[in-house]
């Protein structure tokens, strides 16, 4: 399958460093709230890239829940393969992209796990389908079958009936605290806007345009 000639011609707008916010947090708000007014499909969905202790990587789409000055927060299992790489290497990469505003965001920084409390306030307003299914999947290990999957969620379901579920001792939230940002732009030609945002020591932000 010939691939190379499906090239897109990126010609929305363009990203210069008048109209940027001094704060990323601020502008990446700003952007997320057109996305949002874009009517995109799930405009949260971020893929996270993590690494093992010895920098091996790996990556997958997950869904941000909340973001503010403090960094931006996800949930998942502990003992994922996502999981068990944070506890080794605790940096990460988070990326966003909205194809149709021909947009991305890459943000890296350090990833720690939220309080407990903020882990159970989350669990309690989730579907109780999706908490169910937070004690069904030991994620990332191997199953024999569906069966066995939605066999446990029976079961779960079950034991459950008209009772409050807990939140799992093996899930919680991370927070991403980033050291940088990168807001990138598609232009014609291939001559790209990329606006990077870097954390300084005195937590102010530095802004320097990279080539494409």
């Amino acid at each position: 399958m010939l691939i190379s000639n499906q090239q897109k011609v990126y010609k929305l707008s363009g990203l210069n460093e008048s109209g940027l916010d001094p704060d990323p947090f601020v502008q990446f708000g700003k952007w997320y709230q057109q996305t949002v007014a874009a009517n995109l499909v799930e405009p949260n969905a971020m893929t996270l890239a993590t690494a093992t202790k010895d920098g091996i990587p790996s990556a997958r789409m997950i869904l941000l829940k909340s973001f503010d000055e403090d960094g931006f927060v996800f949930y998942t299992n502990y003992e994922s393969q996502k999981g068990r790489e944070l506890a080794e290497n605790p940096h990460a990469v988070l990326v966003f992209y909205w194809a149709e505003l021909e947009r991305q965001v890459r943000v890296d920084g350090e990833v720690r796990r939220v309080s407990r409390e903020e882990s159970e306030a989350y669990f309690r307003i989730r579907p109780v389908g999706s908490q169910l299914g937070a004690w069904g999947s030991r994620q990332s290990q191997v199953i024999p079958s569906r069966e066995f999957l939605e066999e446990r969620l029976n079961e779960l379901e079950a034991e459950y009936q008209d009772r409050e579920i807990p939140t799992p001792p093996f899930w919680g939230g991370y927070r991403l605290s980033p050291q940088t940002f990168e807001f990138w732009q598609g232009r014609p030609n291939r001559l790209h806007d990329r606006l990077r945002y870097t954390r300084q020591s005195d937590n102010r932000w530095l802004i320097e345009r990279l080539s494409p």
